[in-house]
Formats: structure tokens, sequence, C-alpha cells
């Protein structure tokens, strides 16, 4: 099988799996949004301050992913059992910290103006979700381990099974019924809380009963914590988490300041952040299986078969990154008008995909080069990329425009504002991150063998 027949196939059952774990935030937007502009305001700001906890966690876990598919490249498999029990103990630090986060997040709602009346609910909302923390990220380890082996369908079917539970009870519990109180944006929290214990339970029934796993003797005895081996995925998997909460950060602050412009706006931005994190879910499938393939290679001990992997994903992310773009552009309109029934939110929500559409081939550019250096052992500076371009150039250059104007141009007093520069934005990291990567390669050393078991 080539390349790209292994790369189209490992990317689509990633992306099936993603757009079904995706459905779960869009049910929501759906289901507050017909509930109320105010739920869904209140569902914008509560999952804005979530995500930007959750995928630093998320960053932190994902760099396990190159490290054990270079086990598995290898063929040392009784290392990549011993790495996959190691990362438990990486998976509680990660839950206590995200605890912290969430915690914190009272001072940041003050901080940047989120009206009074909607904190309340706000806090409700986080509360819930908190809940859901140990589940998501102990079944995100068990979606990294497949993906690390090529195997990612078993997560797929969990996925969307998954998803035809979580549209009924996020109706249920939000709207109410049969008994029970409507708790509009929070019912839909309760419904994630809900839906990830049973995808946990349904990861863990599988690492018992398939085949599979039976190589990597994942059910050994635990062993005592390898501080060596989780300082090894922290030195990487840190500075990969800042830079991931810097991305996503920089958008999901955008919904913290433009709070300040009413429930239009923030509902608006909701709906254009929602549709942009689903859209998303393409170049990350892309990236998944690219650095999947690449490490796999490295492990290995073929670099050349591996740069060719890396060839093969940019040709596919950009080819679908231009497609999506297209589509977006042209229907802009009619997807604005399925998230919501307010001619002014679908009106201003429309303008917003159109910015949307834009920074598609940046964004998508960007998300490959992150994943593949990882695979090189460099996270540092696309952190240092993020911060500056992604907080300095998108965040605060979109707060000058909104709120202060830059130059020639006068405040917007828009949500538009933040949607321009954070294009700009994307733009200057789709030229940066491509240069880091090709010193990256150029200049790549096979790594040691203690440095690929942790």
């Amino acid at each position: 099988m080539t390349e790209l027949r292994i790369l189209v196939r490992h990317a689509g059952t990633v992306l099936v799996g993603q757009l079904a774990v995706m459905a779960f935030g869009v049910t929501d937007t759906i289901v507050a949004g017909r509930y109320s502009q105010e739920a869904l305001a209140a569902l914008s700001v509560g999952s804005a301050v979530y995500i930007s906890v959750f995928v630093a966690l998320i960053g932190v876990i994902q760099v396990l992913l190159p490290a054990w598919a270079e086990l598995h490249g290898a063929g040392r498999n009784e290392d990549l059992g011993r790495s996959v029990r190691q990362a438990l103990y990486l998976t509680g630090l990660a839950t206590a910290a995200g605890f912290l986060g969430l915690l914190l997040s009272a001072p940041l709602l003050r901080w940047t103006d989120v009206p009074p009346a909607m904190r309340g609910e706000v806090h409700a909302y986080l509360a819930a979700l908190g809940l859901a923390l140990p589940a998501t990220l102990l079944f995100r380890l068990f979606s990294t381990l497949n993906q690390s082996l090529g195997k990612p369908l078993l997560v797929t079917w969990l996925q969307i099974a998954a998803l035809g539970l979580k549209v009924p009870l996020s109706i249920w519990f939000a709207f109410g019924g049969f008994g029970l109180d409507g708790h509009g944006a929070v019912g839909c929290a309760w419904a994630t809380v809900a839906v990830n214990y049973l995808l946990l339970a349904g990861g863990v029934w599988l690492l018992r009963t398939q085949p599979l796993y039976a190589p990597y003797s994942l059910w050994h005895r635990m062993e005592p914590p390898d501080w060596r081996a989780i300082g090894r995925f922290l030195h990487l998997g840190i500075p990969a988490g800042l830079a991931v909460m810097v991305e996503v950060t920089s958008f999901t602050l955008m919904a913290l300041f433009i709070a300040r412009q009413g429930t239009l706006a923030s509902a608006a931005h909701q709906i254009a952040s929602n549709f942009a994190a689903v859209i998303y879910m393409m170049p990350l499938s892309i990236s998944i299986a690219t650095s999947a393939r690449v490490s796999y290679w490295l492990g290995a001990g073929d670099a050349k078969r591996a740069r060719h992997a890396i060839r093969t994903g940019f040709k596919l992310v950009l080819g679908a990154a231009l497609a999506f773009s297209a589509v977006l552009a042209l229907a802009r309109g009619e997807i604005a008008s399925v998230y919501a029934s307010d001619p002014q939110v679908v009106a201003l929500a429309a303008g917003l995909l159109a910015w949307l559409a834009l920074y598609q081939v940046g964004d998508a550019t960007q998300a490959l080069c992150v994943f593949v250096l990882r695979c090189y052992r460099v996270a540092v500076a696309p952190l240092v990329a993020y911060c500056v371009l992604l907080w300095g150039a998108g965040l605060a250059g979109g707060y000058l425009l909104a709120y202060r104007g830059i130059g020639p141009w006068p405040a917007m007093h828009s949500p538009a504002a933040f949607w321009i520069m954070s294009a700009l934005a994307l733009a200057l990291l789709a030229i940066v991150l491509p240069l880091i990567l090709w010193r990256a390669v150029r200049s790549h050393q096979p790594v040691p063998r203690q440095a690929v078991s942790g």
C-alpha cells in the first residue's frame, strides 16, 4: 500500500471520529441557541475557558503519539507497553493541573469584563465539565495509543456511538422533560460528563478483550513512577501543551473580549468559532496520521521514507484546505442559519465566516508543521512563534482594532476585528513554521534509545 493511501485511510478514520466528537460541541451550540440567546452566550464564554485548559492538557498527552509510533516502528513492543503505563502517571498530573486551571476561571472572567449576569451560569457550566476531566484525558490516552499504532478505527466507532447518546442527552438535560428540569447550557455540560465516562468504559473494555493490544503487555503489573521517563515526557509535552494553549486561547480569549459587546456579538462569535473548530478537524486528522507515519519510519531507521511521508501530508492538507475555503465562502449564510434562528445573529455570523474562509490554508499549514516538528523533538520554537504571532499580532492586534484603532483604521467595535487580525497571524505562521521544519529535517540525527522509550 502506498504512503498516500495509508495516510488517507488513517486520516479519514481519525477525521470521522474527530468530527463525531466535534459534533458534541455543534450539538451543544445548536441546543443552547434554540434554548435562548443568553444560554448560547454563556456556552460561548464557558466553552472558551474550558477549551483553553483542556487543549493544553491534550497537547501534553499528544506528544506521546510520535514517541509510541517510533517504538512501534522499531518493534519494541514491551517498551511501548511500559511507556503507556508510565503515561498514566502523566495523565494524573495533567488532571490535577486541569482542576487547578478551572478553579482560576473566576479572576479571568472579571479581568475580561464578562457581564456579572452571565458569570453564574458560566461557573456552573465549568464545574460540571471539571468532573469529566479524568475520563476525558484517560480516553485521550487510549486514542493516542491507537493512533500511534496506525489503528484508529476502534476509537472512531466508540466516538460515533457516543455521539448517538450525546444528542438526546443534551436536548433532555437542556430543555428538561420526564421529570427533569431544564438547565440550558449547564444541562449540555452534564450530558458531556455522562458521555465521556461511557467512552472511557468502552476503551477499557477494548483494551481487555481485543488481541490487537496483546503484544504490548499493557496489563502487566504497574511499575512505580519512573520520574526520568515522565520528565522526558514533560520536556517535550510542556512546551507542546503551552503552544496548543496559546493557539486556542488566542481564539477563546476573543470570546471573552467580545462578550463586552453583548449577547448578539457573543452568539455570532460562538457560531463562527464552533465551525472553525469543526473545519480544523481536517488538518488535525491529517497531521495526526502524518506524524504517526513519520515517527514510524524514524523508529525503523528510514529517514528518507519519513521525508516522503511529510511531503505526502503537505499535499493532502493543502488540497483539503483550499476545498474547504471555497465551500465556506459560497455557503456561509446557509451555515450560519443552521446554528441560530435569530436573523441578527445569522447575519453577523455569516460575516465572520467569510474571514474564516480566508485563513484556512494558513491554519492547515501551521497545524501540520507543529505535529511533524514533534517527531523531531522540536517544541520550543513553535511555542515562541505562537506567542509572538497568535497572542501578539492576532489577539492583541484584534483588541486594538476592535476597541482603539490601529493607525489609519478606526476602532471597529465588532467581533470581525479579531477575526481579521487572526487571519493575518496565521498567514505569517504558515511562512515561519515550514522554515523551522525544513531546518529540523535537514539537521535530524537518530534519537538515543532511552529518549525514544521516554
